[in-house]
């Protein structure tokens, strides 16, 4: 599912051994003796140090998403906002630092334990200081490279690619983004997206228990393809792996600033992009001027035909959920 993603804070290298280092200077623990003492005190920094970072490394592990499937519209949405190579190398390096530091803590409390000599002991708690610190400088890098995916990630939005889903295109001005509006039962929400101007316009249409998803998505399905920039036909590509119908605005009175030759053009730019996937072309501003075509038309403004297009619609939705579920 592609949703939002509570990712918590990722630490610098310096803020890491800090965070380490801070915590674990105060301990201490009673002993027999001044050996015992010394022993059993090393033995609970090690073990607190080794553990509080194994477990911010895990943390950081654990919380971001795993990218498994091939063909799936996240992956193509990680590649295009993160780079995915990258992403898994980075996550690969912080798996590897925390096994590392596990075994250099095992190796050093093995040491500790056997050794009745102060000075040894001390020189095994400060050389796992030292090699430790060494680990987490090797993946500093990496560590920032995944604090920026972490706010990268707040730029994805809340789609669930499992709910039937239909993209709505068209030029700007021929009433798209109101027409998500009315279509949809609640006030749509308007999520940020790295490959356009604004955010996207997201919406629910329910249908009794079942509720399908409607997208808006300005700068990229609005415009003529030679117009859109590499990222942005990537970005239309991964729209393929969620778009179940598309819903294709024409404005034939014009008003929105493009000609209906124009509008008709981007019309077949879309059904070439997007072969295979059903097209429910409507016309809207029939305020203004009806055509004698076969497409519905409405007007978001006043709310004419707007329910004939939500049934079309629904009807067109519920023949994919049955494919999907078959």
């Amino acid at each position: 599912m592609v949703r939002s993603f509570e990712i918590p804070t990722v630490l610098s290298a310096e803020e890491l051994k800090n965070k380490g280092f801070h915590r674990v200077v105060k301990i201490c623990v009673n002993g027999v003796n001044a050996l015992d003492r010394n022993k059993k005190t090393t033995l609970a920094k090690i073990t607190a140090l080794g553990d509080i970072i194994e477990n911010a490394l895990s943390k950081c592990i654990d919380k971001f998403p795993r990218i498994n499937k091939k063909e799936d519209f996240f992956p193509e949405l990680i590649d295009l906002v993160i780079g995915i190579d990258n992403y898994k190398k980075s996550l690969g390096a912080i798996r590897w630092a925390e096994k590392r530091i596990e075994k250099l803590k095992t190796e050093a409390i093995k040491n500790v334990r056997r050794s009745k000599d102060v000075n040894v002991i001390n020189s095994v708690r400060k050389s796992f200081y030292g090699r430790l610190s060494s680990v987490i400088n090797q993946i500093s890098d990496e560590l920032t490279f995944l604090q920026g995916c972490k706010n990268k990630f707040k730029l994805i939005p809340s789609i669930d690619p499992k709910i039937a889903t239909v993209v709505v295109a068209g030029f700007p001005n021929v009433g798209k983004s109101i027409l998500v509006s009315k279509l949809s039962t609640a006030t749509p929400t308007v999520a940020p997206y790295p490959f356009t101007t604004k955010g996207i316009i997201v919406g629910h249409i329910e249908d009794e228990w079942r509720k399908f998803q409607i997208i808006d998505t300005p700068g990229l399905l609005d415009r003529d393809s030679d117009e859109r920039n590499d990222i942005e036909r990537q970005a239309v590509l991964a729209l393929k792996y969620l778009t179940h119908i598309i819903l294709f605005i024409l404005d034939p009175s014009e008003t929105c600033g493009y000609s209906i030759e124009r509008q008709n053009a981007l019309l077949e730019s879309v059904r070439e992009g997007f072969i295979g996937i059903p097209i429910i072309v409507a016309e809207s501003k029939n305020d203004i001027i009806i055509t004698k075509s076969d497409n519905i038309n409405f007007s978001a403004k006043s709310g004419d035909n707007i329910d004939q297009l939500r049934e079309k619609l629904i009807s067109e939705l519920r023949k994919i959920e049955l494919k999907e579920g078959a």
